[in-house]
């Protein structure tokens, strides 16, 4: 029957980036409800993490949290491996890490920030992947869903270049292992949120908010809660077994393909 498609995510192994606050603890409270087990990653706000992790075992879910820094070169490799090695295996990656971290003029970002800037956002689901496409591929079954954003369409507010190429090359690249990882059985796909009031958006300015809120058709800011189901029905073979390579948009309106 269709209301028990979700059933299917039961015992599911989920490794979700950036899921210590945000849309990606709304992502991992959706899985651990449809009865996953969930690798919550943090950077660096480790009390909210093991306090979801201890909120979703009290609720009877089983989750873990492991801490990884993937703005540095290797640290998504690292945090993959560990995920693996905790959780038995890996079925659903999904690479939700990302921050633009600065809002300047292209000509005034440094090289460090620069490089900090495509590691989290691009290079970092890269390594991820590496990881996890060798479980996928033995088990002829897997899922990746890749968080980018907007900007990757639109460009971003002002000072979010880097970010933006960052997000549309994880796009392209999520359209190539969609097409190669078919004969695998591996699903890739992006959810591209638009503006969306977590706390990635405390680098933005009241004004652009305004923008965004302006350019909203729905007429409000986009929540966390708002993304959870968009994730859930790509990881469900059930629901969007013949779809892959696709980016679905979320955010009301602002922008339509």
């Amino acid at each position: 029957m269709w209301i028990d498609a979700l059933n299917e995510l039961r015992g599911r192994r989920v490794l979700i980036t950036g899921a210590s606050s945000g849309i990606g603890a709304a992502i991992a409270q959706g899985f651990v409800e449809c009865g996953a087990t969930v690798a919550v990653h943090y950077a660096s706000n480790r009390t909210n993490a093991e306090r979801l992790v201890g909120e979703f075992c009290r609720q009877g879910g089983n989750a873990l949290a492991l801490q990884a820094d993937l703005g540095l070169p290797g640290a998504g490799t690292a945090l993959t491996e560990a995920a693996v090695s905790a959780m038995g295996g890996i079925d659903i990656l999904i690479n939700n890490a990302g921050a633009a971290l600065a809002r300047v003029a292209v000509d005034q970002f440094d090289p460090e920030l620069t490089q900090r800037i495509l590691q989290l956002n691009q290079h970092a689901v890269t390594e991820a992947i590496r990881v996890a496409l060798p479980h996928f591929r033995q088990q002829r079954r897997g899922v990746i869903i890749n968080t980018t954003s907007i900007a990757a369409r639109n460009g971003g507010g002002f000072g979010a270049s880097y970010y933006a190429s960052a997000k549309g090359a994880v796009e392209a690249l999520t359209r190539s292992l969609g097409r190669d990882e078919a004969q695998y059985g591996v699903r890739v796909n992006c959810v591209e949120p638009g503006y969306i009031d977590t706390p990635i958006h405390q680098v933005t300015s009241a004004e652009q908010i305004k923008r965004y809120l302006d350019a909203t058709p729905l007429g409000r800011a986009g929540s966390a809660e708002d993304c959870v189901g968009i994730f859930l029905f790509l990881a469900c073979e059930r629901l969007s077994g013949y779809i892959t390579g696709q980016t679905i948009a979320v955010n009301g309106g602002m922008h339509m393909i």
